[in-house]
């Protein structure tokens, strides 16, 4: 029989052996479409054929041929030869589909001069991305896309360095195709490379998923690099979404499933995804079998475009939206066809991963049926320009009390119909009401969550994960510093909290007292008890704001110069003053410490030694140097004594001749966080260093970091979150918004941090143009580079005990990158960074910093 005939209600197709002959000759686009784009049910052609056709369709469906074809039939095709480019700039030009409905180019990531190299739709008016190539990777202004007269197609930054190559081969043109698709060609029209099996968070009509493929969301709607949820058609036949870990991608429970096993026949899997022209999603198994996904009906084709995208929330949406305006008018957007999860909120039930919203946040659904994130009382969003990423408490909670009572720093704060039910548990105590529950968390230093139910306490320590809010009966409870107490409007403020009867008492009697006096009675004891109020519930520091008030020894000028021997032995020099070794005689010994003397005498030196001396005055943690004293005779006689620290700085320690121990790089580098963290988080005035360098970062006797020189510091008040100061610290460590005369936050430590990390991790300094590879002078972009090629091992000269630890070595690189970034709203907090370094929150790969 020369051709094929077969016909149902549904679907109509027309082969004919002739046309299968000429098969160079034929436009594989529509043969794609003839069998593929009217079918709406394949299971109708069954009945309808023989497994010869079903065979010959399958052929068409489950290969890539149909890209192959459209490579071939290249007189269809805008071909971009060799020698073409485009350039990263805000007006740059772009490659086109030959429809028109597809773009090629750059893109600008919003708010910076960076730029993503992607593909969107270029007819709608908001030009939708569908790909990326270089989400981890942001191309900087100026960077070139060029398809070389080798056949090589290459993004160099400006300077030359490579970004993104997708292909090793050479080609001889690429072109981008109607379908959205753009691929590369060798000369006989042969596919070298595509797009389509390098899906990002989208995939288009005509594309085909394997099994070895994968979607991945991206990290936010304007961050593209890789994101926490993963859409992969597994061995047997399922569908599934599920949240994976970066960066290794190692995948947690599936939160979704699609339910087409073959349970009839337990040898079949599925190895092909197609989303077809008509919009509809299969999954093709090994048995010839055609599995629909698609829910409902879908809106027609021809009169719309279509895409399905796994979401940086991780919800899987179809979405559909107009292919032309209508009387001159665009009528509405994207519109959802279909998606899964219904509840993404409940879907997610593993232990394991950020879940939906992250670390110690709660889920709720808005009314479109999509998340909203919610930290717990007390905490704060990591990222504040993602509500996805978690949160973070702040201050940190304070384990070591001394003779403190709980009750005086802490509430628990309940939140009605807000459980964690997959959050692990460390303790489970029965027979407890609601009351003893709280109570027992309140006291417990590692519990930040108790859940009652039904007479039952479960107890949580950080991070929570997976909370969401839940009809049951029962109770949660949030531990909180009575400071960070939410008001009224939070969404699920009570109206009392802990057991309430003693703030009830306490206000009967007060509103008696009020009753029965005087109004000027009445307001002076309501600002007594105000402040009464005030004092005893404000966290405190070790030591005072003010140095008379401290325990510090007021030195004469005399005896520090006795001590120092005149001055003689010079320790170091700073930007305000000198710091000498000297000797204090003491019962049985002398005391050896640092004396810092002021040189600058002027308005600058004065205040210099206020601040320092009321910073330090204040501050006690074991990775900040410890203030002996002072002495204030005077402008001229203006000196710091401080305990001396027998290693020197940081500095002499990593920029000497020998390579210093891996696992004592790792300690300092640990103990400067947490110095750091205490100064932003741990004290009622927030403490910004403003000059975080290996100078001024010292080693104690057993190599302990000490952080030190607080005399660019910045003091912000509780209500603060940012300053507007002048310039401040040193070249090499400054962060960039100092020079944009903006205020400055915190974050300005972070970035000094990181690159302080990063000398530390490789023993050299941020910039040395002493180096024979001029890849390699400036640290930053010599990192990054290296961490992307896979190579972290020419970070640490492959030194035997470094390479052989390169997990931990991999981690602080990342958490110095994601420190450096341009934009400090991507920064972590010092909290962050911490958490990193311990492993309490997972690391996604950093972007280039700009």
């Amino acid at each position: 029989m020369p051709w094929f005939l077969v016909r149902s209600n549904k679907c109509s197709v027309n082969v004919g052996i002739t046309r299968y002959k000429a098969i160079h000759n034929v436009d594989w686009v529509n043969l794609y479409q003839l069998l593929t784009c009217t079918c709406q049910n394949f299971d109708d052609l069954k009945p309808h054929m023989g497994n010869h056709l079903l065979g010959f369709l399958l052929l068409f469906l489950t290969t890539s041929l149909v890209a192959f074809a459209q490579a071939s039939n290249s007189s269809s095709n805008r071909n971009i030869t060799f020698g073409s480019s485009i350039v990263a700039s805000v007006n740059s030009l772009a490659w086109q589909s030959p429809s028109g409905d597809f773009a090629f180019g750059f893109r600008q990531i919003e708010g910076q001069k960076l730029y993503l190299l992607a593909i969107w739709f270029n007819k709608i008016p908001n030009k939708t991305l569908v790909w990326y190539a270089n989400g981890d990777k942001l191309a900087p202004e100026g960077s070139k896309l060029e398809l070389k007269t080798d056949g090589e197609l290459i993004l160099e930054n400006p300077d030359g360095k490579v970004l993104w190559r997708p292909s090793l081969i050479s080609v001889s043109y690429a072109s981008l195709l109607d379908t959205g698709n753009f691929i590369l060609a060798s000369s006989d029209s042969s596919l070298v490379w595509q797009s389509f099996d390098h899906p990002c968070d989208t995939i288009l009509p005509t594309q085909i998923v394997e099994t070895k493929k994968s979607l991945s969301s991206r990290t936010a709607e304007n961050n593209f690099s890789r994101g926490h949820f993963e859409l992969r058609l597994i061995p047997d036949g399922n569908l599934v979404l599920n949240t994976f870990a970066l960066p290794t991608g190692n995948a947690y429970e599936a939160y979704f499933w699609s339910d087409t096993v073959d349970t009839k026949y337990p040898n079949v899997t599925g190895n092909r995804l197609i989303f077809n022209e008509s919009g509809y999603l299969y999954i093709i198994m090994t048995s010839s079998r055609i599995v629909n996904i698609t829910s409902g009906n879908i809106v027609p084709a021809r009169d719309y475009y279509y895409r399905l995208i796994l979401e940086y929330d991780g919800v899987l949406t179809q979405y559909a939206h107009p292919r032309a305006p209508r009387n001159g008018k665009w009528e509405g957007s994207w519109f959802r066809v279909w998606s899964k999860p219904d509840d993404i909120c409940s879907a997610i039930q593993g232990q394991f991963g950020i879940g939906t919203c992250g670390f110690n946040s709660y889920c709720m659904l808005n009314s479109n049926g999509r998340p909203n994130c919610n930290c717990l009382p007390g905490f704060n969003l990591s990222d504040p320009s993602n509500e996805f990423r978690g949160c973070e408490r702040d201050p940190i909670q304070r384990c070591n009390l001394d003779d403190t009572n709980p009750e005086d720093l802490y509430d628990m704060y309940p939140l009605d119909n807000i459980f964690w039910p997959n959050s692990a548990n460390y303790e489970i105590m029965d027979s407890l009401n609601q009351d003893e529950c709280q109570k027992s968390c309140l006291y417990d230093c590692n519990c930040v969550v108790a859940v009652e139910k039904k007479g039952t306490c479960y107890k949580k320590k950080m991070p929570v994960s997976n909370g969401r809010r839940e009809e049951v009966d029962g109770k949660g409870f949030v531990k909180v510093l009575i400071s960070s107490i939410p008001s009224g409007d939070f969404p699920y403020s009570p109206s009392q909290r802990g057991n309430g009867k003693k703030d009830k008492s306490a206000f009967s009697i007060l509103g008696s007292v009020l009753l029965g006096t005087s109004a000027f009675f009445n307001f002076a004891l309501l600002a007594s008890l105000f402040a009464l109020y005030v004092y005893r519930r404000r966290p405190r520091c070790v030591g005072s704001s003010s140095i008379p008030e401290t325990n510090l020894r007021n030195f004469t000028f005399q005896e520090l110069k006795v001590a120092t021997n005149g001055f003689k032995l010079e320790l170091g020099r700073g930007a305000f003053g000198t710091v000498y070794k000297g000797e204090l005689p003491s019962s049985n010994s002398r005391t050896v410490v640092a004396v810092k003397k002021l040189d600058k005498l002027a308005n600058d030196g004065e205040n210099e030694f206020k601040t320092e001396a009321s910073v330090i005055a204040r501050t006690h943690h074991k990775n900040l140097v410890r203030l002996v004293g002072f002495c204030d005779e005077g402008p001229e006689n203006k000196l710091l004594v401080y305990e001396f620290m027998s290693h020197s700085s940081l500095a002499d320690f990593l920029f000497g001749q020998s390579r210093q121990e891996w696992n004592k790089r790792i300690r300092i580098a640990y103990g400067v966080a947490r110095g750091i963290l205490y100064l932003h988080e741990e004290c009622s005035t927030q403490i910004i260093h403003c000059d975080i360098k290996p100078q001024n970062i010292l080693l104690d006797d057993s190599f302990e970091a000490r952080i030190s020189d607080f005399g660019l510091a910045k003091l912000l008040m509780k209500d603060q979150t940012r300053t507007l100061t002048g310039i401040r610290g040193t070249r090499g460590y400054v962060a960039p918004e100092w020079f944009r005369n903006t205020a400055v936050t915190a974050k300005v430590d972070v970035y000094s941090y990181g690159i302080v990390l990063l000398e530390t991790i490789c023993c050299r300094k941020c910039m040395d143009i002493a180096m024979e590879n001029e890849e390699e002078i400036l640290l930053i972009e010599w990192v990054y580079d290296c961490i992307h090629s896979r190579m972290l091992h020419k970070l640490v000269q492959d030194d035997e005990e470094e390479v052989s630890d390169m997990k931990q070595l991999e981690k602080l690189v990342k958490v110095a990158i994601w420190c450096i970034q341009e934009d400090p709203n991507i920064r972590p907090s010092m909290r962050g960074v911490v958490h990193m370094l311990e492993g309490v929150v997972e690391i996604p790969m950093p972007p280039f910093p700009n």
